[in-house]
């Protein structure tokens, strides 16, 4: 008695489909007229749609599915597919490397865009436009070393800092002011920290609707009583 075993067996190219698929697939190419191919290969792509209904979601969905087609028969079926067939040498091509950009950032925090920033502004004449320019990417600046250190810093380091990038072309004021921030320990579950502006806090004389249910209900209570 002579068993059946998975490992005698050919390799199943598409283990998706499992192996009975890949036998029609392997019967239709031994058929002999194209006309009998395409319509059984149709057969089984209807098939394969319903034993993987998942690509559905994808918008070449039957394209898709004549791609495993071809490569379930290791590219040797002859049919008229509907739709452009990728080649065994096309598919196995490698794709040209991508350059890694080999720009330096001086100072990580503050990032490669800054830089890009500093250089537009610098490429302004000097006036006002340009130094509101500056003091826009200082704020900026603030900011992105706030969230990358996590605590406070003076103006005064960023003011540096923004003449060390510019190599002193945006040299700000010693007595500029920038946005106040403050760090905010992130809530738990959540790794991004958050910083706000002080000058954005609204003032503690508000009451909330809440309060002021509470204070019109004291004062019909006094009403009762008197």
């Amino acid at each position: 008695m002579e068993f059946d075993y998975n490992s005698t067996r050919s390799k199943l190219i598409l283990a998706e489909y499992g192996r009975n698929v890949q036998k029609m697939v392997e019967h239709i190419c031994t058929l002999e007229t194209k006309e009998e191919r395409n319509r059984y290969a149709q057969v089984v792509i209807d098939m394969m749609g319903v034993l993987n209904p998942q690509l559905r979601d994808i918008s070449d969905f039957k394209h898709k599915l004549w791609e495993h087609l071809h490569i379930i028969s290791d590219y040797q079926i002859d049919v008229d597919s509907p739709y452009p067939i990728i080649s065994r040498e096309e598919r196995r091509r490698k794709p040209a490397p991508m350059g890694y950009p080999q720009h330096r950032i001086k100072i990580k925090h503050y990032g490669y865009m800054v830089e890009k920033l500093i250089e537009k502004a610098i490429q302004k004449p000097e006036g006002e436009s340009r130094e509101q320019m500056a003091i826009a990417i200082a704020n900026f600046m603030k900011m992105a070393y706030v969230t990358w250190n996590k605590d406070a810093v003076q103006d005064q380091q960023i003011l540096a800092d923004l003449r060390e990038l510019s190599n002193g072309l945006l040299d700000l004021p010693p007595h500029t002011q920038l946005t106040t921030l403050e760090f905010r320990t992130p809530p738990p579950g959540s790794s991004r920290p958050r910083t706000s502006s002080t000058t954005n806090k609204r003032s503690g004389g508000h009451h909330s609707s809440r309060d002021n249910y509470r204070d019109n209900h004291k004062k019909k209570k006094k009403k009762r009583k008197g």
